[in-house]
């Protein structure tokens, strides 16, 4: 099958127009025709129709299209594979805050030659990042889908690092002076984790975390932001929050903000990477053994049962 039809028929299907498809190839837009009407063919289907607000997929187009992305995908993450001067590695991170960034931000400072792109793709539900990849928008996501059976065949994830959590308080807080805390000490305390999305990861850790510890985690109410609910930490003589031990948070110095790590057992959260099984990106050997590096929690640490037991490095490129 042509891999240039294919292409064609991609940028058509997303653009909606045979002409802006061209432009974006460098060929003309009888080319591009051209191209499709063979691909038709060869399918012996017909993938658009013409109607008064232009072209739009058929029922056949709108099957054929995810598996025409992923081969296109697959092409060229194999070009990428090989050829000298090929496009950043990007990588999608759920913040530029976030612990994932920080550990990305610590590779790249000892690896500056590494051309890297950290994108945020914005987006709770985790399917969204797979398809990401699975499309090759992004070379790999740090995103965990709690059940890896449903991770398309050509898709891996494996574990990349945990990030013990601590517990963020104004200095009025009831639990404000403890140099340290158990999970116990927490039971009673409202945890406010504004804006858990449905169908996240975090919202499952969060559900068994209470479950475990008889944790009094409150997601009430829209998250305005990090900083509304650093303010909020800090006027409050009864909130408190959950923060990522990398995490970075910055607050205004009167706001005496405390974060306390919690242990015995330390809260562990899994962070998983997504990326292809085939012809992954090859700057990501490097990333990887880089999070073989990092320091892991002790062993008594607690994770939630959907956590794989896996480590950096299995079935990875």
């Amino acid at each position: 099958m042509d891999t240039d039809a294919l292409r064609s028929f991609v940028r058509v299907a997303e653009l909606g127009q045979f002409q802006q498809a061209a432009d974006e190839l460098g060929v003309t837009q009888q080319a591009v025709s051209k191209r499709i009407a063979a691909l038709e063919r060869e399918l012996e289907a017909r993938l658009f129709s013409r109607t008064a607000r232009g072209i739009e997929l058929t029922l056949d187009g709108q099957a054929f299209l995810p598996h025409a992305r992923s081969i296109v995908a697959g092409v060229e993450r194999a070009i990428t594979a090989v050829r000298p001067g090929a496009r950043a590695l990007r990588i999608d991170v759920l913040g530029l805050r976030c612990a994932q960034a920080v550990v990305l931000h610590d590779y790249w400072r000892s690896h500056p030659e590494i051309n890297l792109d950290v994108v945020t793709l914005r987006a709770h539900d985790p399917r969204v990042a797979v398809a990401a990849v699975e499309a090759g928008d992004v070379d790999a996501s740090f995103r965990t889908v709690t059940d890896p059976s449903t991770l398309p065949p050509d898709l891996q994830m494996i574990h990349a690092f945990d990030s013990p959590l601590e517990l963020l308080v104004g200095p009025r807080h009831p639990l404000a002076s403890a140099r340290r805390l158990t999970p116990q000490q927490l039971r009673k305390h409202r945890i406010w984790v504004p804006g858990i999305a449905p169908r996240s990861e975090w919202a499952e850790f969060y559900d068994q975390l209470a479950t475990r510890f008889d944790l009094r985690i409150d997601a009430a109410g829209p998250h305005f932001g990090d900083e509304v609910l650093l303010d909020t930490l800090a006027d409050s003589a009864d909130v408190a929050t959950l923060v990522g031990a990398r995490d970075r948070y910055i607050w205004p110095t009167n706001h005496d903000l405390r974060r306390i790590p919690v242990v015995n057992p330390t809260l562990a959260y899994p962070l998983s990477l997504i990326l292809p099984r085939t012809n992954p990106h090859p700057g990501l050997r490097g990333i990887i053994a880089h999070l073989e590096s990092l320091p892991r929690p002790p062993e008594a640490a607690w994770r939630p049962p959907w956590a794989t037991s896996s480590r950096p490095g299995t079935n990875a490129p």
